[in-house]
Formats: C-alpha cells, sequence, structure tokens
C-alpha cells in the first residue's frame, strides 16, 4: 500500500480541521509541538516542511493561549516550521508574537527587520532584548525612534552599521541619554564618540578640515575656557544654583553640560558642587594630567560614568586603556574628604595666582 504524499494528506486535513472541534484541534496541535521538539535529533528540516502546513492551518482554529504555547515551544528550535513561526512572530497579540521574537534563531534578519519595521511596541522591546542583533534589524529599529534606540546601546549583543551609528548620532542632538549611552558603550568607535562629542546645540564649526585636522581637533576642547568671560559665567550661574537649590544639580544634568558642550554651565557646575572657584576647574580642564579634574569630581560628588564623560570631552578624544584605567583607580581610592580639601586647598592657590606643575606634586602626595 503506497502512502499518501504531503499534498494529498493536506487536502485531507483541511477537510478536517474545518470540521474538527477547537479543543480537539488543540489537541493536534499539542501533539504536533511534541513531536516537534521530541525530534532533535531527526532532520528537523523535513519535518518542519511537513507540518508547517498543518500548523498554518491549526493556527487559524485555536485560542490565543494556544498560540502562546505554540510560540513558546518553536523558539527553541533551531529548525521550525517557517510560515508557521512567521506568522507567529508578525502576530498582533504581543504575548503569542514576543517569545518567538525574543528566542527563535530560525526567524532571519530580513524576517526581524520587516516585522521591526511595523509591530508594536512590546514587539521592539521582544526584538531588542535578543542574545545577537544584527544590523539590519538594529537599522530597521533605530527609524522606530523612542526608547528603544537606548534598549539597543544597552544590550551588548547588537551590532551597528555606519548608518546605524549615523541614525544615532542624529538623534543624539535631541537626547543627550543616547549621546551618554553611545559615548560610554564598549566598542563605540573612537570616530563615533568624537563626533558625539561635537554634538551641541550651539557647537563653534571648524573653520577649515585641513589634512591636519587631528591637531586642531585636539586643541577645539581646552581653547574653550580661554574664551569665557565673566559674563560667560554670570549668565550660567543663576540657572547652575537655582539647579542645585532644588537638588536637580545631578550627575545626569552634569553630564548632559559635558556631552553636548556646554562649557559654562560645566564649569558652573563644577566649581558650585566642589566649592572650587571656576579658575581652577578651568586649571583643571586643560591640565595634561587628569588627576586634579578627578579629584574636583570626586569632590563634586558625581559619579564615575560622569567623570568619564568629562575628561572624553576635555580631550576631544577617548582616552586610552592604560589612561582610563588611571582615572578610574584615583577616582575609586580617593576619599570625598581627602578630594574636598584638596580643592579648597587649591582656591588658595588660585588667590594667590601661584598654580604651577608644584601644586600637582602636591596634590599627588595627599594621603588617599
Amino acid at each position: 500500500m503506497m502512502a499518501n504524499s504531503p499534498a494529498d494528506i493536506l487536502v485531507e486535513l483541511e477537510k478536517a480541521v474545518a470540521a474538527c472541534p477547537l479543543d480537539r484541534c488543540a489537541r493536534i496541535l499539542s501533539g504536533i509541538v511534541q513531536l516537534l521538539t521530541c525530534s532533535r535529533d531527526r532532520s528537523q528540516e523535513l519535518l518542519a516542511g511537513v507540518v508547517d502546513g498543518v500548523l498554518l492551518r491549526l493556527t487559524e482554529r485555536v485560542e490565543a493561549a494556544a498560540l502562546i504555547q505554540l510560540s513558546t515551544a518553536l523558539a527553541e528550535l533551531n529548525v521550525a516550521p517557517p510560515e508557521t513561526l512567521r506568522r507567529l512572530a508578525s502576530h498582533n497579540d504581543p504575548d503569542v508574537a514576543c517569545p518567538a521574537l525574543l528566542k527563535s534563531q530560525a526567524l532571519c534578519p530580513a524576517d526581524l527587520a520587516a516585522i521591526a519595521t511595523s509591530c508594536g511596541e512590546r514587539h521592539q522591546r521582544a526584538i531588542a532584548a535578543r542574545n545577537e542583533i544584527e544590523p539590519v534589524v538594529t537599522e530597521a529599529l533605530i527609524k522606530r525612534g523612542g526608547p528603544i534606540c537606548l534598549a539597543l546601546i544597552k544590550n551588548p549583543g547588537t551590532q551597528f552599521s555606519s548608518a546605524a551609528y549615523d541614525a544615532l548620532i542624529a538623534r543624539a542632538d535631541e537626547d543627550g541619554e543616547i549621546a551618554k549611552a553611545l559615548a560610554l558603550r564598549p566598542g563605540t568607535p573612537d570616530l563615533v564618540v568624537r563626533k558625539l562629542l561635537s554634538v551641541s546645540p550651539s557647537p563653534k564649526a571648524p573653520a577649515k578640515p585641513n589634512a591636519s585636522a587631528v591637531a586642531p581637533a585636539q586643541q577645539a576642547v581646552p581653547a574653550p575656557p580661554k574664551r569665557l568671560c565673566s559674563a560667560d559665567y554670570a549668565s550660567a550661574r543663576p540657572e547652575i544654583v537655582a539647579l542645585n537649590r532644588v537638588g536637580k544639580l545631578n550627575d545626569s544634568a552634569v553630564n548632559r553640560f559635558a556631552i553636548r558642550g556646554e562649557t559654562a554651565n560645566l564649569f558652573t557646575a563644577l566649581s558650585v558642587l566642589s566649592g572650587a572657584p571656576v579658575e581652577i576647574v578651568e586649571h583643571v580642564m586643560i591640565d595634561d594630567d587628569c588627576e586634579g579634574l578627578v579629584m574636583a569630581c570626586r569632590a563634586s560628588r558625581l559619579n564615575w560614568a560622569t567623570t568619564l564623560a568629562i575628561l572624553s570631552n576635555r580631550s576631544g578624544a577617548r582616552l586610552s586603556f592604560a589612561q582610563r584605567e588611571r582615572a578610574q583607580l584615583i577616582f575609586e581610592t580617593l576619599l570625598l574628604s581627602t578630594s574636598q580639601w584638596t580643592v579648597r586647598w587649591g582656591e588658595i592657590a588660585a588667590s594667590a595666582n601661584t598654580i604651577d606643575p608644584g601644586n600637582r606634586g602636591a596634590k599627588t602626595g595627599v594621603s588617599r
């Protein structure tokens, strides 16, 4: 007796499913799922292809609870019925779609990108939480905008293309949190970080991009302190003092000043928080040794992430690994009281106009 072909079986099943009670359909569906999950060492591709048409028809006849179970089961398979998986992953009900979107390795990047362009917020969050996100999927999610951009940046499995970085840099102009997260993300290219640090509502446009553009870029950040005058600080101070009075002159605010290049606000904030005169802040900002600036940040009760953002903004480029390690060691070993005392000792030196390399040696000799 010859076996029926899969096509003949599907015709018979379609007729049977149309007349089958809903509870019977659910039991059939459960049995097929067990067959799939218990056959891991067989030819999964063949098995998935045979049952795909059956599952598609059954999914039209069962309740959401059965679809959720099916989506959860298929998400664990390396090879799954393709059409059924796509239907589940693009389902309007996020409870059905999210298990597949979050875990399924059988969904190709093109399918995920297509779903990302039209799905809801919960669908987006599930895709953005995958262990690995291909560049084409990343680009599709970034186009949707909103909080999903931060979720992608914070996921170490996200892969960014040049187009994705460009889109994030454009959004960072309006969202300081994106700029902060991307600048501090391990693996972000130095060129991207430099572009982020140059993003500002009122930046100074570089006049002449010469072949020796690297040297001017490194000098562009130390130069602003010399051009600031008392009027700049007088304009910035009322807002900074008001923020401090209501408890909002915090890491988030200072980080925003640093990343956006709001020099007067940044210097005034460090002065208010640390108790140092703004002249001392200007001095430690351009000092070749970062220790004084780390002390000022520590005395200001800022956290390490904000301190790193200030250090990076100061130089216009990312610190080397060795410089970053040293700065973090100084930050973590300094006592708050020691930092505050040192900053105020520096204030005396500033008032006497005796800021010189000898001060750095005195600072270095302070017990931590």
